[in-house]
């Protein structure tokens, strides 16, 4: 605890930091109570994604003997463009998923293999998929970050900034409560002199 000065300014000034600790920690649990409940939802969509990522590429198991056949897909799965747009969740911008584009190539319809278009379409939702859960884990990442901050606050003026606000206020308080006895003490003990000076003139 820092060196505390025993005065009436210094009195008001931890009042005044008590009242601001004390008004701003409830909005900080809030905040960090929504966090929980939104990095909740939000692993739940994670692992959502992922299921669905496990039931494409189960599909895709069967299609597997196909792909051995010599031909190459990297024309028609190139990403084209990535839309995403931004939101904010308490107080946190993050990124939201809006479409995914592939470069528009359809193979030769005389010159392929007639399972190919749903080769391309499977890996096409695979690749949509996947980038569609990096997007909701980047999300988590910066959700958690923040909630980790502000965690950190809530434990700060919990546990540090209120507990030594009051125990200065109570020091400062005692301390003046002793001032104030002395004086009321000197001021009897001048008074008693003063009279026994009366007295004895």
């Amino acid at each position: 605890m820092a060196k505390i000065k025993y005065t009436k300014n210094e009195l008001k000034t931890q009042r005044d930091s008590l009242t601001r600790f004390t008004r701003y920690l409830p909005t900080l649990m809030l905040k960090k109570q929504q966090l929980q409940m939104e990095l909740r939802g939000l692993e739940a969509q994670i692992e959502a994604k992922r299921g669905e990522e496990d039931a494409a590429r189960a599909d895709l198991a069967a299609w597997v003997k196909l792909f051995a056949e010599s031909f190459d897909f990297t024309p028609y799965i190139q990403v084209a463009e990535i839309e995403r747009s931004s939101g904010n969740i308490a107080g946190v911008n993050i990124p939201i998923f809006g479409s995914i584009s592939f470069v528009e190539e359809t193979p030769d319809l005389f010159e392929t293999a007639a399972w190919v278009d749903s080769g391309i379409e499977m890996l096409r939702q695979l690749i949509s998929l996947r980038v569609e859960r990096q997007i909701i884990e980047e999300q988590h990442r910066l959700l958690l970050a923040e909630l980790r901050t502000t965690s950190q606050r809530v434990n700060l003026f919990e546990k540090v900034k209120i507990p030594e606000c009051k125990e200065k206020i109570r020091m400062i308080r005692i301390f003046m409560g002793d001032q104030q006895t002395a004086a009321v003490a000197r001021s009897k003990i001048a008074k008693r002199k003063s009279a026994e000076k009366v007295t004895a003139a």
